[in-house]
């Protein structure tokens, strides 16, 4: 019975600390019978606040709340006060920052933050943490799924209006279908409409691309790529590269690899995720696949969407089809929120992935 219950505890410990970790707004604390055992709470204390062990922790604030309710928890899981108690680690760390100087809430969603993303469907790897934490059955370091770690402005539009600031749904949503397929392994991608770097770092670090480039088309956007590639050890520019691209032109003015015009490059594969939202951007953004097709016939373009207005999505299929294209919509659901173990996302929202491809009206 110890056994399932460490199991079990563990378990739960792991999808708290991986929405914690993604800074979720709601999370599955543990059961009570977990919260109250003394190592299960050091265990918590060492995944998810001992800074000398996290190297990218959430913001202080966001501590602070997950901190307050995980101690009412704890608290109201314990039936007998000689037997349990606190974690004092868990109680130091609440001091701690119940007596720091916090932004305010306002001034909060203004500032970037660490946003760590679990990539559970990928094989195991040593974990990222500076030293390995405790389990709750465990002093000894385990495997934990692969992790991408990102600078995000939540709440936040870039200074040209974009949202390209955060990491969207269909992004999540695209990477889970990518590392179910062999179809980025040495293969030259292109990204559109990047936005944080999500989907070209998991393709440049995770999946094995021969080369990524990673593009937006706003220049602040662009500009925060690198600090993302570095959290997640992509510095060689052989490897992955960032560059503005502005859909609907030739890209000869923002050079790729090799000094090539970006659409004169040689791209295997073409990624896409929420660019779909804005009607006005849709006839460029098909533009853009017409020329890649030009080039390169036998391209794959892989476009993601999070189905707000169907009215919208439904003109980016006729614009397709209109331009001598189709878009073949691939069968892969969403997960629902109890199956999810990241990274997470909204199962309530319709996202479709489909697969551009030559061959439409005429």
């Amino acid at each position: 019975m110890q056994q399932k219950l460490a199991i079990g505890g563990r378990v739960q410990l792991n999808r708290f600390c991986r929405q914690y970790l993604q800074l979720q707004l709601e999370l599955d604390y543990p059961d009570e019978e977990y919260l109250r055992k003394d190592a299960f709470q050091e265990a918590i204390y060492s995944t998810m606040f001992d800074e000398s062990v996290i190297e990218h922790p959430p913001p202080a604030r966001y501590q602070l709340k997950v901190l307050k309710k995980l101690i009412k928890k704890i608290e109201q899981s314990i039936q007998d006060w000689e037997e349990d108690g606190i974690s004092d680690n868990l109680m130091n760390h609440l001091s701690t920052l119940l007596s720091s100087p916090l932004p305010s809430e306002a001034a909060s969603t203004q500032q970037k933050s660490y946003v760590t993303y679990t990539l559970s469907s990928l094989l195991p790897s040593f974990s990222n943490f500076k030293s390995p934490p405790p389990t709750p059955t465990s002093n000894s370091s385990t495997l934990v799924p692969p992790t991408i770690t990102l600078l995000e402005s939540r709440n936040l539009l870039s200074a040209s209006g974009t949202t390209g600031l955060k990491t969207w749904e269909a992004s999540l949503h695209l990477s889970q279908y990518l590392t179910s397929q062999p179809l980025i392994h040495s293969r030259r991608i292109l990204e559109l409409g990047c936005g944080t770097g999500f989907l070209s770092i998991l393709c440049a670090k995770y999946l094995h691309a021969a080369h990524v480039l990673c593009t937006d088309g706003s220049s602040d956007v662009v500009s925060c790529l690198p600090s993302n590639f570095a959290l997640n050890h992509l510095t060689d520019s052989s490897q992955i590269h960032g560059s503005v691209f502005i859909w609907g032109e030739d890209g000869a003015e923002e050079r790729g690899e090799m000094g090539m015009g970006i659409l004169d490059a040689d791209v295997d594969v073409v990624i896409a995720a929420d660019v779909t939202y804005d009607a006005a951007g849709i006839p460029a953004l098909v533009s853009t696949f017409q020329n890649l097709f030009a080039r390169n016939p036998g391209v794959r373009v892989l476009v993601a969407a999070t189905v707000r207005n169907e009215r919208t999505f439904a003109g980016f299929l006729g614009t397709c089809e209109g331009c001598g294209l189709r878009a073949e919509e691939i069968e892969f659901p969403v997960l629902g929120a109890r199956e999810q173990e990241g990274p997470f996302y909204d199962d309530a929202v319709e996202i479709q992935i489909c697969e551009v491809k030559l061959g439409g009206r005429f």
